[in-house]
């Protein structure tokens, strides 16, 4: 006798692959690889430190003082 299968199983197996295939489709495209994170947060620290270390020390301005 042949065996029963609840066709709800398979359908929902087959929206499952399909969404796991779009995802990784998705994480390709828009993705950034670990490298690419890394040397951009890497450059982002470098110019915060380099415009920290150009800032002048003392010089407030007040709200309607202009530079020299």
């Amino acid at each position: 006798m042949a065996e029963v299968t609840n066709l709800n199983h398979f359908r929902k197996a087959k929206l499952k692959a399909d969404k796991d295939a779009q995802a990784a489709h998705n994480r390709a495209r828009h993705g950034r690889r670990k490298g690419d994170r890394v040397r951009q947060e890497g450059e982002e620290q470098r110019r915060q430190r380099d415009l920290e270390g150009r800032r002048l020390e003392g010089r407030e301005l007040d709200d309607g003082d202009e530079p020299v």
